[in-house]
């Protein structure tokens, strides 16, 4: 391209989204061969065992429910206050920690990503996620002026690296005041690992080493959107107990979506919560976040957020949600189990995978091994350093047999 129109900041840019890509080729595949020869292991969004996409029935009715006032008015910038108050206390359940707490509401996880990378990092600066990550983090922070850079999220043996954080956490804050760390935990896209909470305790005794320096700001960005698919409910979630009680220059915010716990996908519905021992940080976090949100999208859908205020305040209702979602999260559980069983005993190597939406196998020439696993008429979606194998979305039958014919393409390929 010789001329354009674009200001210098936006020269170049494209996107050109994998995941999406390897969708759209399944479904090239499924016309030309049929929706039973193909097997699309591409998207993250739960497909029941007739590969229909599903929606939790009592969230379907409830939304179907909605008085048109619910569904065609504005809805206020910050969020419906008892949709605010709904998400809180879901996303913490029973380990609401001991501190000042905020809400507000935004265009789904990405929402809120957005939000945090916008207010709380200068342009130009560097924010730090694992080197096994989703890919939109990157596209987040090259929109909005600033640059992503990695730690090694395993160590030898497969556990958190606490020392390669530690060392990215300290080289950052020697060259920048303000350091967002994205953490996406539990159930982690595109791995299915989880920090444990001594984890967490070593994660938050480094912020803590780190935040004697007052001039430093530390902004632990945890993205928790499949934390509804992570284990029971409040055992996954104990890890949110111990955000209470930090210095006030770390600021946790939670990017929390209806995305996935809700089945919601395109209502574009989510919250970023805001944690602190500071009540004036507290009060600046709803007051920047909701101005950033006029400056965006205005405000967000009112019907999604409705849903969830109804269901929250009818304890039956939240009840059979709750038992409905655990029978999706138990056919996933099913899903990675036959695969894990079947890659274990054909050799097929895995990276850590506690619970959630995805599998992820490493390879040292993932799209090459991709396009090699089109002659079984498989399609996954190719990583820097690996494959991400979306269990949400492959039925148990189909998942049988797919660790082998995995494990002989990267043998095709690397051997």
């Amino acid at each position: 391209m010789t001329y354009s129109m674009a200001a210098s900041h936006a020269k170049g840019k494209c996107a050109t989204d994998k995941i999406f890509g390897a969708n759209a080729a399944a479904g090239r595949a499924v016309t030309k061969y049929g929706k039973d020869k193909v097997v699309n292991a591409t998207i993250g969004a739960f497909m029941d065992e007739q590969e229909v996409l599903a929606c939790i029935p009592t969230v379907e009715k409830t939304f179907r429910n909605l008085p048109i006032d619910s569904i065609i008015s504005y809805a206020p910038i910050a969020g419906a206050p008892d949709f605010l108050e709904a998400f809180i206390n879901l996303t913490f359940a029973d380990h609401r920690p001991d501190a000042y707490i905020e809400a507000v509401a935004t265009a789904g996880g990405s929402g809120a990503i957005h939000h945090t990378l916008w207010n709380y990092s200068e342009i130009g600066d560097t924010v730090l996620t694992s080197d096994w990550y989703w890919g939109p983090y990157k596209v987040l922070c090259q929109d909005g002026l600033r640059k992503l850079d990695t730690y090694t999220l395993f160590d030898e043996q497969q556990k958190f690296n606490i020392a390669s954080f530690g060392t990215k956490v300290k080289e950052l804050l020697t060259k920048q005041n303000n350091l967002i760390i994205i953490i996406n935990t539990p159930a982690h896209n595109p791995t299915g690992f989880s920090l444990t909470n001594s984890d967490w305790d070593n994660v938050l005794a480094l912020f803590q080493e780190c935040a004697t320096d007052t001039t430093k700001r530390i902004i632990p960005l945890i993205d928790v959107a499949y934390i509804d698919y992570a284990g029971e409910k409040n055992a996954c979630r104990a890890f949110l107990k111990k955000l209470g009680g930090l210095p006030e220059n770390i600021l946790p915010i939670l990017g929390c979506s209806m995305s996935k716990g809700f089945t919601l996908y395109g209502q574009r519905t989510g919250v970023m919560i805001g944690v602190s021992s500071s009540k004036e940080v507290i009060e600046e976090f709803k007051n920047i976040n909701q101005f950033t949100s006029r400056a965006t999208w205005s405000n967000i859908t009112h019907s999604a957020m409705k849903v969830m205020s109804t269901i929250y305040e009818d304890k039956e209702l939240l009840a059979q949600v709750e038992q409905e979602r655990a029978e999706y999260y138990t056919l996933i559980r099913k899903r990675a189990n036959i695969f894990m069983s079947e890659a274990q005993e054909v050799g097929l190597q895995m990276l850590p995978y506690i619970a959630g939406f995805f599998i992820t196998i490493p390879a040292n020439n993932p799209d090459a091994v991709c396009d090699k696993l089109h002659d079984d008429n498989i399609f996954a979606v190719p990583l820097a350093k690996g494959i991400r194998i979306a269990v949400c979305a492959v039925t148990s039958a189909k998942i049988t047999g797919m660790a082998g014919k995995i494990f002989k393409a990267i043998k095709a390929i690397e051997d």
